[in-house]
């Protein structure tokens, strides 16, 4: 079997589809997307799939060691992402050429189904609990929230108090059972962070996320020892090598690799099987599309340590389109108490509308997130 040609789908809400086609009829799709940098991704995609064209698509390591170590550059988010896109394609593929789910070709299952969490918005906190309490009506039981809007480096109690409130709403609306994961995006700089996570620590938290930039995991160590919620981190690292040191460091307790920019289903399973030998729990990133949900759930069901599964269904950035309007059979994740279904069809177990797809191509896909300001006109982290 070759590969005989791919194409990229670049659709709304923010997502970047990845077909690639087989001499023999099979085909295989991934997500290689960085949001907000469709285009640029794409063009990488281009790059590295001239090198794949007439090639095997079953040599999957082969392919994954030669789009990384091919290049004299490598590593980063662009990069990264083009190789994960492939490289889901590649499994997805391999699966239906075996007739079986790519969790089957990765030592078989060690769950049946994976809990899952959903997102929460609104800045006014009476609002974020009335959406957690919605998504405890439609059988969540774990919810995100973004923490804070823009700070500054030493900012005003003012937005600590503000934080405070919301998560306080949310955990009155949905009592001591409901898991709440704290957002804080890398907006917050270590002089605030410390102080934020020392103050929630009262409303027990199920983890707090990015405290800081990935450029500045030095600073864990101070957070760690100010609180003792759990510190997930890892939505902005793209490989093993990024995650060596801060698991070596040991002050994070959770790691978000994603699958569409993290090297895709090759690398993300070595990374969180990595994390299990320094007992560190996975909770991979996917605020993003079908395929990169499916590519996780394969990866989830073959990973003891993977507690929680992220994912965008009525996420707020999925206005034109959601999460199951590009699939064939909507009920495949089946989300039911908490918890979603992994596919159990052959390659990533989802099969694309390519019609419904084909319509969508061009409508308003391009995205890209906001730029913030702080109140002295200097740039805030978004």
């Amino acid at each position: 079997m070759k590969i005989t040609r791919f194409t990229l789908f670049q659709v709304p809400p923010r997502w970047l589809f990845l077909k690639i086609e087989t001499d023999e009829g099979l085909v295989g799709w991934g997500e290689p997307i960085i949001e907000g940098r469709a285009a640029t991704v794409a063009a990488a995609v281009t790059e590295l799939m001239e090198n794949l064209v007439g090639k095997d698509p079953l040599r999957i390591e082969d392919h994954w060691q030669v789009m990384y170590r091919g290049g004299f550059y490598r590593g980063g988010p662009i990069l990264m992402s083009a190789i994960a896109g492939i490289d889901q394609a590649l499994w997805d593929l391999k699966g239906k050429y075996h007739n079986a789910p790519v969790y089957q070709l990765l030592g078989g299952q060690v769950r049946d189904r994976m809990r899952v969490y959903s997102w929460i918005g609104g800045d006014r906190p009476e609002h974020v609990g009335t959406a957690a309490k919605e998504m405890m009506a439609k059988g969540f039981d774990a919810i995100k929230m973004n923490g804070t809007d823009e700070m500054a480096y030493v900012d005003s109690y003012v937005k600590i108090d503000a934080v405070l409130a919301r998560v306080a709403a949310v955990r009155e609306a949905g009592g001591v059972g409901l898991g709440i994961a704290i957002d804080f995006h890398g907006r917050v700089h270590k002089p605030m962070a410390k102080v934020l996570a020392k103050e929630l620590e009262a409303y027990r938290p199920m983890f707090i996320e990015e405290p800081v930039l990935s450029q500045n995991l030095e600073d864990l160590r101070e957070i760690a020892n100010h609180c003792a919620i759990p510190i997930a981190t890892g939505e902005r690292m793209f490989s093993r090598w990024d995650f060596k040191q801060v698991l070596i460091d040991g002050y994070v307790d959770i790691i978000q690799p994603d699958l569409s920019h993290a090297g895709g289903i090759t690398e993300c399973k070595k990374i969180i099987s990595m994390a299990e030998a320094f007992d560190v729990a996975a909770a991979p990133h996917c605020p993003l599309g079908p395929i990169a949900l499916a590519a996780c759930l394969q990866v989830d069901a073959t990973c003891h340590n993977a507690f929680i599964q992220e994912q965008s269904l009525g996420i707020h950035y999925n206005k034109e389109n959601d999460l199951l309007d590009y699939l064939v059979d909507k009920t495949v994740f089946d989300y039911e108490d908490g918890f979603c279904n992994i596919p159990q069809g052959p390659g990533l177990g989802i099969e694309i509308n390519e019609e419904y797809l084909l319509s969508r191509v061009g409508s308003g896909a391009h995205w890209h997130n906001p730029i913030w300001r702080n109140p002295d006109g200097s740039v805030a982290e978004w």
